[in-house]
């Protein structure tokens, strides 16, 4: 309810309201219910995020591009979690004040929610230095700066590389980072991979101050700058540059100096989101000071978890903290153990930063005289070990590069195992256990997994009550789907705890988690039971029933097989599938006509400029892929801009076949070799707005001079006749990248026809369709299949298939709708409705 009526009427349970839907709020409600809180407490939930509990951890990886991120790794709690469990969560909402003597809270909606016991778990938020250019007179940050915090922060930056062109050889776009600490690198570690040029600028004199020494700073600095990124220490940042028009243009430092850039991430640090709190009257230093029960003061009513909690002097920003601060709140609450105490964390860290495992714990170095030091540097190799002992007690120790012997030191750092005489074995295998005995002789209580906490304990148990390999290991305890470092120890449990007799991972090969069916399985099962709606193959084909993280992947595959006539239900589709237009950081759209090849006219030039004119879009940017794109489209206004453009979507928004890049050709290039545009636009025009797996690229040249870049493109053809000679010969590239990843495109086939090119092109495609994984880029498909076993299939037609792709890409093309066109009649009343500001969500359904 809102206009301030009250909800959380009594129903023979407490009333629990958790502030809060992050990590550590979502992990405390997850611990209470599985202590039989639900049958004690009616809980609700607010979250200011519109969607469930996610994975920040995650969200360097997604925003690394890495294609084996799914929905499933990113969501802890996805919205069915919540009615599954009886939690009721408001999201998309704000908490603005707590009365402690109403026992009431107010959400900014007006909502206001009664508590018999109320859990703060508000997190925190990223530091924003106070410099000049960092804000609009308003307050709200300046287009181009981001923190990097919350799936819209990653969202933004992802939009912005791509609009910016840095994977279609445009000229890069340009980032810089303030701040060297683990989630700045990640930040630039992520930036770098989608094509941008990145510079990390940092006050202290070495990266990771916080967890490295200098030496091993100097160590990861190297490998660092090995990745292409500038590296900047001893550098205070004073002011973000801005033209004229508010766009940044660089930052500049305290020395007078500046650098060059497009777009500014801020990860300077985090700071206890405290001011609800504050306002509250809750006794606040560093940040919400609790007891050891994660009580607020005296009152056995208010609590704090988290990174807003500050418990004995100490904030953590960790994860496993709070997981050992959920556990005991939990058993205080429910009853389990009303004697549960927190006594405060060990700070130990396991978790690979840009790619470089780095593994640390106490403190970084010897602080008294009689402390023993160890350490082994060796730069060439990017490896850097040390410990320190006092007292014949491990109280410090770091690993870069190699971190083999990170469990063994786990386990010294907690006193569970005896030190070594030799205090040079801690560091390599010379009388302390290998990294492969390792997983037998960690006690039960060690944290196996940080990110999601997870104990050896943990997996053993999960072994032992059935699971039979490590895919049903990690799905069942998470563990793993964090940074990924204790993957391989993972690995070497399950094991362990199964004897070495571990079942084959049959669902590692399933095209979505919860239909146990390969894609071509699921492909025939669509096609033999005539399944024309996501609902209904969940209905028929999901054992568990409906999945949110599996609808768009599924609606994939049935617009592939059905084309427009598949049943498009609400809330199978991404946002920018559902309008056909791309999602921007600040709730408008991107529009991107078509224009074939690149080729346009003065008509269509006018139309576009009258456009932008018409609904005052504040920016026309010629993109990498030689198209225009309007960018700040209102939702509200879409059907109106496709109508006055008339021309054909560009498909810049979705999982599609998307443009084909071309150079001038034989027109008017004098070292042309084949008419490239001509060519490029018969493609285009054939195979446009194609649902595929993932975005799909093309580029025709013509010559081996390569200006439109074939050769790292999805597919490519280049012309490669002999000059002067009417030939029509062509070379075709498969699985090329030039953005998250660089890759040269193999060559699948040389042929001697404009005509042929067209058709292995399109057989190549529907073979992608049919047998890619969701998300799955052909520079990660093409070699994992492999090219020659490509050119059996599909050259040579070694087993038979070719007629039938040719067949169905052929339906898939006859049965091609422009989806601008479908602007009469909105599918549903919020289709181009702006009720509320719409975020992007990188492969999370937004319902």
């Amino acid at each position: 309810m809102t206009g301030g009526s009250v909800t959380g009427a009594s129903t023979g349970r407490r009333r629990l309201v958790v502030v809060g839907n992050g990590m550590a709020g979502a992990r405390t409600v997850e611990e209470i219910l599985s202590r039989g809180g639900g049958e004690q407490f009616a809980i609700t939930m607010i979250g200011d995020e519109p969607y469930g509990n996610y994975n920040r951890i995650m969200l360097s990886h997604v925003l690394a591009g890495e294609s084996s991120i799914d929905d499933d790794d990113l969501m802890l709690n996805p919205m069915a979690w919540y009615r599954e469990n009886g939690v009721e969560l408001f999201a998309g909402d704000r908490a603005v004040s707590i009365d402690r003597f109403g026992k009431v809270v107010t959400c900014e909606s007006g909502r206001q929610i009664a508590f018999d016991l109320l859990i703060i778990a508000t997190g925190s938020t990223t530091f924003f230095p106070n410099m000049d250019g960092l804000r609009e007179p308003d307050g709200r940050l300046a287009r181009g700066v981001f923190g990097f915090r919350t799936i819209a922060d990653t969202n933004g930056m992802l939009q912005m590389a791509e609009t910016g062109g840095a994977d279609e050889g445009a000229e890069r776009l340009r980032a810089v980072v303030i701040g060297g600490g683990l989630l700045g690198l990640e930040a630039a570690y992520g930036l770098r991979t989608q094509g941008v040029e990145v510079d990390v600028v940092h006050s202290p004199g070495h990266l990771m101050n916080q967890q490295l020494d200098e030496r091993g700073g100097r160590v990861l600095r190297t490998k660092i700058e090995a990745l292409g990124v500038g590296v900047h220490t001893s550098r205070r940042t004073t002011s973000v540059i801005r033209d004229d028009a508010g766009t940044v243009t660089g930052v500049a430092f305290a020395d007078g100096s500046s650098l060059p850039a497009d777009m500014v991430v801020v990860t300077a640090g985090i700071r206890p989101n405290v001011e609800l709190a504050r306002r509250t009257g809750l006794v606040i230093e560093r940040g919400i000071v609790v007891d050891d029960q994660m009580r607020c003061e005296d009152e056995g009513f208010l609590y704090a978890v988290g990174e807003c909690a500050q418990h004995r002097g100490e904030v953590y920003g960790l994860v496993a903290p709070l997981w050992e601060q959920a556990v005991v709140l939990a058993d205080v609450l429910t009853g389990a153990d009303p004697t549960a105490a927190y006594h405060g964390s060990r700070s130990t860290t396991k978790l690979k930063v840009a790619g470089v495992d780095v593994a640390a714990m106490g403190v970084k170095g010897p602080e008294r005289d009689d402390d023993e030091f160890v350490q082994f540097y060796e730069p060439r190799s990017g490896t850097y070990k040390s410990v320190v002992v006092r007292d014949n007690k491990l109280i410090g120790a770091m690993l870069l590069g190699d971190i083999s012997k990170a469990n063994f030191l786990t386990q010294a750092f907690d006193e569970k195992v005896a030190l070594p005489t030799e205090r040079i074995s801690m560091l390599f295998d010379m009388g302390t256990p290998s990294a492969a005995v390792g997983a037998a002789e960690l006690s039960d209580d060690t944290a196996v997994c940080n990110c999601n906490g997870v104990t050896k304990g943990a997996i053993v148990e999960c072994v032992r009550d059935g699971a039979r390999s490590v895919g049903e290991v990690v799905a069942a305890t998470r563990a793993g789907k964090g940074c990924g470092s204790c993957k391989g120890l993972v690995a070497d449990i399950v094991s362990f705890a199964a004897d070495g007799d571990l079942a084959e991972d049959v669902s590692a090969n399933w095209y979505v988690p919860c239909i146990p069916m390969t894609k071509p399985e699921l492909l025939g099962a669509i096609r033999a039971s005539n399944i024309r709606s996501v609902s209904e193959m969940f209905e028929k084909l999901a054992p568990q029933g409906e999945d949110a993280a599996a609808k768009m992947p599924l609606a994939s595959l049935l617009r592939m097989v059905w084309g427009p006539d598949w049943t498009d239900e609400r809330g199978a589709l991404y946002i920018n599938d559902r309008v056909h237009a791309n999602i921007q950081r600040d709730g408008t759209f991107s529009v991107v006509p078509q224009i074939k090849g690149g080729v346009t006219t003065p008509d269509q030039l006018r139309r576009i400029a009258d456009v932008a004119d018409k609904y005052a879009i504040p920016m026309v940017k010629i993109t990498g892929g030689q198209r225009i794109d309007l960018l700040g489209v209102k939702k509200e206004d879409l059907p109106k801009v496709w109508g006055d453009l008339d021309m054909p979507s560009g498909f810049a928004y979705g999982k599609s076949f998307r443009t084909v890049k071309t150079c001038v050709g034989t027109d008017y290039c004098r070292f042309g070799l084949g008419d490239s545009t001509a060519l490029g636009i018969a493609i285009e025009q054939r195979f446009q707005g194609l649902e595929t797996p993932a975005k799909l690229k093309l580029a025709v040249t013509g010559c081996p001079r390569n200006c439109a870049e074939a050769l790292c493109k999805d597919v490519g053809a280049v012309a490669v006749g002999a000059a002067g000679a009417a030939s029509d010969r062509w070379e075709i590239y498969v699985g090329g990248a030039a953005g998250a990843h660089i890759r040269k495109g193999d060559l699948l086939a040389t042929v001697d026809s404009s005509d042929e090119v067209v058709r292995l092109c399109g057989i190549f495609i529907q073979h992608y369709r049919e047998q890619a994984k969701w998300l799955e880029r052909t520079y990660a498909w093409v070699p994992r299949v492999g090219i020659e076993e490509l050119r059996a299939v599909l050259v040579d037609d070694r087993d038979g298939i070719v007629a039938g792709l040719q067949e169905r890409i052929e339906d898939s093309v006859a049965g091609y709708r422009d989806p601008w066109q479908d602007r009469t009649e909105p599918r549903s009343p919020a289709q181009f409705t702006s009720a509320l500001p719409l975020l992007p969500l990188p492969r999370v359904p937004v319902r």
